[in-house]
């Protein structure tokens, strides 16, 4: 089965940084790889560092930070070799670079597939740098291309509706979440990376209460892409969707929704779809008819 990669993208002082490291606090034993351009550009907590060596930093829990330079084609070969190899592969993109461009990479590297694009927009001042001579064009290009927008640092200005409507119509198929301080669970960020979705409601991610998942089981057959394309609708509210659907001539596929990107993949084994959305904007009856339709009821699991 691809490693999923998810691209994390955003200008200069959005809060790309602060964001990865709390996705390594909250890998929860995942195997994380988290591929940059030079360490230099992103600060790893030193806490969370067991070791380094060469270009490749040991971060507790399984997880590896790797620099790549030049050369990002080589350093996703060289994670998807490692072994054990990582379970996701975090690839964050300088400030000046466009999240689109390195997604189109992904496609010359076996064993790894496109999880989504992440843009992280400064709530006080990605409008003015949109405007901005010299980065404004890169600025619209990296939200437009974004599948989730995490507009940072939303307690800095008196009301976050304007530039939220603002980015809405900068990019209408993004999903957008605000989020203070990176506290975003992994689960929104990388995608469903487990069989089982934790939403914590205190602690780090003391805000999560505005988060809602659903969990169902399949127990009829139905086309996956048909399925995945159906959940991709923006009428949903949907920010993620993971599961695996079993068609009705015997095939399994693994089904992945992020906004309004969707794909399906052979898989092996796997069961269940989860998912994850907004309370206040996910469209709870509709979602679980849609599911309903499609061979899928609530589960527990």
């Amino acid at each position: 089965m691809s490693i999923p990669v998810t691209i994390i993208g955003g200008y200069l002082g959005a809060g790309k940084t602060t964001l990865i490291n709390q996705v390594l606090r909250q890998a929860d034993g995942l195997r994380i790889a988290v591929l940059v351009n030079e360490f230099g550009a992103l600060s790893i907590d030193e806490d969370l560092i067991e070791a380094q060596e060469g270009d490749v930093i040991s971060i507790a829990g399984g997880c590896v930070c790797c620099a790549f330079g030049d050369n990002l084609i080589g350093a996703i070969a060289d994670m998807v070799a490692m072994v054990p190899a990582p379970q996701h592969i975090v690839i964050e993109a300088s400030g000046v670079a466009i999240p689109q461009a390195i997604a189109a990479t992904l496609s010359l590297v076996a064993g790894v597939q496109l999880a989504g694009i992440v843009v992280l927009a400064d709530a006080e001042t990605v409008e003015a740098r949109a405007r901005d001579t010299y980065m404004g064009d890169t600025i619209l290009r990296q939200i437009s291309g974004a599948d989730v927008i995490l507009l940072t640092k939303p307690d800095l200005v008196e009301d976050v509706a304007p530039v939220t409507a603002w980015l809405q119509n900068m990019s209408d198929a993004a999903a957008i979440v605000a989020t203070a301080h990176g506290r975003c669970p992994n689960a929104v960020v990388l995608g469903v990376t487990h069989t089982a979705v934790s939403l914590p409601t205190q602690g780090l991610l003391d805000h999560s209460a505005q988060y809602r998942s659903f969990s169902f089981a399949q127990t009829g057959e139905t086309d996956a892409a048909v399925f995945a394309q159906a959940l991709a609708d923006t009428h949903l509210g949907l920010l993620r969707a993971k599961g695996f659907v079993r068609q009705p001539d015997g095939a399994l596929f693994e089904v992945q929704v992020v906004g309004v990107r969707w794909a399906v993949s052979l898989a092996t084994a796997g069961h269940g779809l989860v998912c994850i959305g907004l309370r206040d904007r996910i469209a709870e009856g509709r979602i679980q008819d849609l599911a309903a339709r499609h061979g899928f009821h609530p589960s527990r699991a």
